[in-house]
């Protein structure tokens, strides 16, 4: 079989127990394009938010993550099933960056952050990927993910403008406060894939109840026309924003990895040769949404989910996912429908989401068991979320760094040069105060 075709899976309509699609599989057409489109579902409402809530088109983004998706699975030869959907890790540099030069120029960071995560993946491919684990050990990979979600905490809350406008959960605390509560109850009310797709249900309860309370504007969507290309918006590169994108390739970094990691475990598959070229696609696909506004991209956990489920990791099924958002991109009209969504809404879907994000850097501690006994480990980590979460600034010139990009180099230089001294002195092991004296074993007598 050639690497860029699929062998059909024993009859091509059942996966026995204890068996799983490969990625170079496929099953029958028909229930082929059905994952495909359980795919699209799935990704849906984590890839629209980030555009609502950073003021991009919805459309735009859309056509670039279908684009997008189809550039991954042709880099990586069919080999990595994925979907690339819109990162949450852009939200604060693209905010604060639209806020200083306007959306052209958090395009251009956009961009330059794919230049930059594909000039990793051409590193990691060429010389392995060791070094990122001696750069990003699981300390701090964990407070970079934690910083970037607590960062974001007073963007869910919102703000109100002179004109009595606001943004956030105070734009509608009723609407919010339901959407939360439905995202909340959908996660544990129902089994399988539709627990899974807990965001998307609330942003349709919740979309619901701002019709009837008369929060919704559907001028927009009437005038809409139902078959053309999306609004495009050509970057601007400046230099002064760029320290607010720069730390994004880092969280990029280890979501990739992590997804390949998922994926290998899940398949049996030895995936580790694939990270430089999963890290050079998703670098390649968000530089394209940088040429012409959609948000930066990765690869999407929420897409696992339903390969678990339904243990199909055919990436035969992902070509009909980019497929299906590529034909739903070129509707004006559907994009007008997504961008109504009114503000009450993604507050209360922010609420979760964000707490959400910052908590994932708390699992990664936990997954690899990390010592928070130990001053290397602690402090770093401490001073890190600190920075992030109270958003420290610092202008250099014409740079400005924000508490994101000042939170993450502190968590990578603090660790390194603690762990040097800490070797030298010969001092590693000796418990920091007070957080972690005595060292937690005491409870477990």
């Amino acid at each position: 079989m050639s690497s860029w075709g699929w062998t059909v899976h024993g009859d091509g309509r059942t996966v026995l127990p204890g068996e799983v699609v490969a990625p170079e599989e496929r099953l029958a057409w028909g229930r082929t394009v059905s994952i495909g489109m359980q795919h699209v579902v799935a990704m849906f409402g984590a890839t629209f938010l980030v555009p609502l809530i950073t003021g991009f088109s919805p459309q735009t983004t859309l056509f670039f993550s279908a684009l997008g998706t189809a550039l991954f699975l042709l880099v990586t030869r069919n080999r990595l099933p994925s979907y690339l959907g819109s990162s949450f890790a852009f939200i604060a540099p693209v905010t604060a960056a639209t806020a200083t030069g306007g959306q052209s120029v958090a395009v251009g960071g956009i961009l330059v952050t794919g230049l930059a995560l594909l000039v990793v993946g051409i590193v990691a491919h060429l010389a392995g990927t060791r070094w990122i684990d001696a750069l990003m050990p699981p300390v701090v990979t964990g407070t970079i993910v934690a910083l970037i979600g607590l960062n974001l905490a007073p963007a869910a809350w919102g703000s109100c403008e002179p004109d009595g406008t606001c943004s956030g959960f105070r734009a509608a605390p009723v609407t919010a406060t339901v959407t939360l509560l439905a995202i909340v109850l959908v996660t544990v009310l129902f089994r399988g894939l539709l627990g899974r797709l807990s965001i998307l249900v609330g942003v349709l309860v919740g979309y619901a109840v701002a019709l009837v309370r008369g929060e919704v504007d559907l001028a927009a969507v009437r005038e809409a026309a139902w078959i053309g290309l999306p609004p495009f918006v050509t970057p601007t590169v400046d230099w002064s924003v760029l320290g607010l994108f720069l730390p994004v390739v880092l969280v990029l970094v280890a979501e990739n990895v992590g997804h390949v990691k998922s994926v290998a475990a899940m398949t049996g598959k030895d995936l580790d040769p694939m990270v430089g070229r999963a890290l050079m696609a998703d670098g390649l696909a968000t530089t394209l949404a940088g040429t012409g506004g959609g948000s930066g991209t990765t690869t999407y956990a929420e897409n696992i989910g339903v390969m678990a489920a339904s243990r199909v990791y055919s990436t035969a099924a992902y070509w009909v996912a980019a497929a299906t958002a590529l034909v739903l991109a070129l509707s004006p009209k559907f994009g007008a429908v997504v961008a109504t969504i009114p503000a009450g809404v993604l507050g209360g879907v922010a609420t979760v989401l964000y707490g959400m994000i910052g908590l994932l850097g708390a699992r990664i501690w936990v997954q690899n068991r990390v010592d928070f006994s130990a001053p290397v480990n602690l402090m770093p980590a401490a001073v890190a979320l600190i920075v992030g979460i109270a958003n420290f600034t610092w202008d250099a010139g014409d740079l400005r760094f924000e508490g994101i990009a000042i939170g993450t180099a502190v968590a990578i230089g603090l660790y390194h040069l603690m762990r040097v001294v800490a070797r030298w002195r010969g001092t590693h092991d000796e418990p920091a105060t007070p957080a972690s004296v005595p060292g937690g074993d005491e409870l477990t007598r």
